[in-house]
């Protein structure tokens, strides 16, 4: 799941960042309006963290023009303008969520986890025989057992469960795994895969190379063929 951040303060934003790169998600961040709003109409988004005043463009006309394309995404406003008013303007502009700064950390990942689950329309557990993935929670789960995997880890075994039993390109892992500003090679591919497949064969579950194109979960036992798409 990809997490944009649009907020101007530095220290902030790369706190938020961190945090939540740590906790398993794809994360990119700007620090202008406008800027928000030329990656919400290029990218796709599971949840939009958005600051109030921010330069070129405030927050509330972000939001504003977001709605007006008939965008869904979950938007949970952060911002000092925690006036009552301000926050009454931000829900009728079509915000999920309002927290006012300071905040506490722990109380942000948790509104985030929730708008994530709401925005949701199909289960976030995947599931490929034994092997489960809570795509909110980032807990993966072999045969009962949760499975220490890093945050790159949880991202590509997401990208791998999305179509399980086919084959995903490493140019698609790239796109699953880097944020904005940031290069991943097809050598790092192979290594993170690597890394997975020791973790994963260990509970029964093969990562399938298919050579010169890219890489797949092996179907379980008993599933029939799935259709291509």
């Amino acid at each position: 799941m990809r997490i944009l951040i649009a907020e101007d303060d530095a220290l902030l934003a790369d706190g938020l960042t961190r945090s939540l790169r740590q906790a398993g998600y794809s994360v990119d961040c700007v620090a202008s309006g406008a800027e928000a709003d030329a990656a919400l109409t290029t990218s796709e988004f599971s949840l939009l963290i958005l600051d109030i005043g921010l330069p070129k463009m405030s927050g509330f006309e972000v939001l504003k023009r977001l709605r007006a394309r008939g965008s869904a995404l979950p938007v949970l406003i952060l911002t000092a303008l925690d006036g009552v008013d301000d926050r009454v303007r931000g829900l009728d502009l079509g915000a999920d969520d309002y927290l006012g700064k300071p905040f506490v950390l722990a109380e942000l990942e948790a509104r985030a986890r929730a708008l994530l689950r709401r925005g949701t329309s199909a289960s976030p557990v995947l599931r490929h025989g034994s092997l489960t993935y809570d795509t909110i929670g980032k807990v993966a789960e072999a045969a009962g057992q949760i499975l220490d995997l890093s945050a790159r880890e949880l991202s590509l075994l997401e990208a791998l469960m999305l179509r399980s039993g086919r084959m995903v390109s490493k140019e698609q892992l790239i796109d699953q795994l880097c944020e904005w500003g940031e290069e991943v090679s097809s050598n790092a591919i192979e290594v993170y895969v690597h890394r997975l497949r020791r973790k994963l064969e260990a509970a029964g579950v093969r990562i399938v190379t298919v050579r010169g194109l890219g890489y797949c979960l092996e179907r379980p036992l008993g599933d029939p063929p799935k259709a291509r798409v």
